[in-house]
C-alpha cells in the first residue's frame, strides 16, 4: 500500500456544488455485506481511503475511487465503536465497545498490529477528534472527562472535566478545539487549554445531549447536533447562532451526525427516522431529502468526502452518494 497516490485534498471542488447538483444525488454504490449497523466512519484527508467501524466488530478499509474494500480487520476481543484516520492512510485510532476496557488503540491496518494503547477513560468514549496538523488527538467520554493525547505517548497529556456528555472537535488548523455539552460550546486554545475556554457560545437553549460538533473546512462555521434532533449552525468567531434545522430525535443509544459540504455552503444530516436531509447555510432552507433503503435501522452516520462531490452514509450498509448527471441536462449543457 506504499504506492498510494497522495492527492491534495485542500483543493477546491472542481465542479461547484449547487442546489441542483445536491438535489440530484443518489446512491452510486452500496456495500451490503455488513451484519450489523455501521457506528463510525472517516475519510482520509490526503488519499481516496475511507474507514468504517461496525457493531459486527469489524474495521474495513475502502478505496473510494476504485470502489473496492481493501481490507477487513476484526476486533472481536475489544469491539469497535469510533474510528479515525491518523495522518497515515493505513493507521487508525479507535475506541472499544465491549463495556470493560475503554482504552483507545492505535492500529496499523497494513499488518493488523497494535502500535499503542491509550488508557485513561473509565466509561464509553463517545467523541474522538484528531488534529490534522500535529500528532495529537482528543477524546470525550461518558465518564465526563475530555482527555488530550499525543499519539507517541501512552499517557494522556491533559484532562478537562465536563458536566455532561461531551462532543469535541479540532478546527482544521489544529489551533482551537471545541467541547460541547449542556447547551453551550466551549472554545479552547489548543496551546493554552489549561487556562479554560476563551469563549463560551450558547446554542439557543437546547440542553439535550450533544452528539457531534464540527467545524467547516475554512473554520468560519461550526455545527452542533443534539439528541433532540436539532442541528445548530454558528459563526465560529462570534458565536452567533445562524440557523437551526430540525429532524426526528434519536434514541439515547444512537448518535445524530451532520456534515458540512467541502466549501461550507450546505449541511447534510441523518435523522432519527433514518432519512437524510440537506440545507443551504446561506438561506437556512431545506434543499433536499432522501429516504434510504435502510431507513428502518435508525440515523445513519454521514460524512462528506473531502474536496469531492460525494458523501457517504453508513447504516446497515455503506452507501456512496453521487450526482446523477442524467438529471443535470441543462447544467451539463452549459459546460
Amino acid at each position: 500500500m506504499g504506492g498510494i497516490q497522495q492527492e491534495n485534498r485542500e483543493e477546491k471542488v472542481s465542479l461547484e456544488l449547487s442546489e441542483e447538483i445536491l438535489q440530484s444525488m443518489e446512491v452510486g454504490m452500496a456495500f451490503k455485506d455488513y451484519n450489523c449497523k455501521i457506528s463510525s466512519m472517516d475519510f482520509h484527508r490526503a488519499t481516496s481511503y475511507l474507514v468504517t467501524a461496525s457493531n459486527d466488530e469489524s474495521i474495513r478499509l475502502y478505496d473510494v475511487t476504485a470502489g473496492t474494500c481493501l481490507k477487513t480487520i476484526n476486533s472481536k476481543k475489544y469491539g469497535v465503536d469510533l474510528v479515525c484516520f491518523t495522518s497515515h492512510p493505513t493507521t487508525v485510532i479507535y475506541s472499544s465497545r465491549n463495556g470493560w476496557d475503554e482504552s483507545l488503540r492505535l492500529l496499523s491496518l497494513h499488518d493488523n498490529k497494535y502500535l499503542r494503547y491509550f488508557k485513561g477513560h473509565h466509561d464509553r468514549v463517545v467523541s474522538l477528534s484528531l488534529c490534522s496538523r500535529k500528532e495529537c488527538f482528543i477524546s470525550g467520554s461518558l465518564d465526563r472527562t475530555v482527555l488530550l493525547w499525543d499519539q507517541r505517548a501512552e499517557k494522556c497529556q491533559g484532562l478537562l472535566r465536563v458536566q455532561g456528555r461531551p462532543a469535541i472537535s479540532y478546527d482544521d488548523q489544529g489551533l482551537v478545539f471545541a467541547i460541547a455539552f449542556g447547551g453551550y460550546i466551549r472554545m479552547f486554545d489548543a496551546r493554552k487549554y489549561e487556562k479554560g475556554p476563551f469563549e463560551i457560545f450558547s446554542v439557543g437553549g437546547d440542553i439535550s445531549d450533544a452528539n457531534t460538533v464540527k467545524f467547516s473546512n475554512d473554520g468560519r462555521l461550526m455545527l452542533l447536533t443534539t439528541a433532540d434532533g436539532h442541528i445548530h449552525v454558528l459563526d465560529s468567531f462570534r458565536g452567533t447562532l445562524l440557523s437551526t434545522y430540525n429532524v426526528t430525535p434519536v434514541s439515547c443509544n444512537s448518535t445524530l451526525e451532520a456534515s458540512f459540504s467541502p466549501e461550507g455552503m450546505f449541511v447534510i444530516s441523518g435523522s432519527g427516522d433514518g432519512s437524510i436531509y440537506a440545507w443551504s447555510v446561506r438561506s437556512g432552507k431545506e434543499v433536499g431529502s432522501w429516504r434510504s433503503a435502510t431507513a428502518d435501522t435508525g440515523p445513519p452516520v454521514i460524512k462528506w468526502a473531502p474536496g469531492s462531490l460525494m458523501f457517504a452514509t453508513g447504516s446497515s450498509e455503506l452507501s456512496f452518494w453521487v450526482p446523477d448527471l442524467s438529471k443535470l441536462g441543462s447544467y451539463v449543457g452549459r459546460k
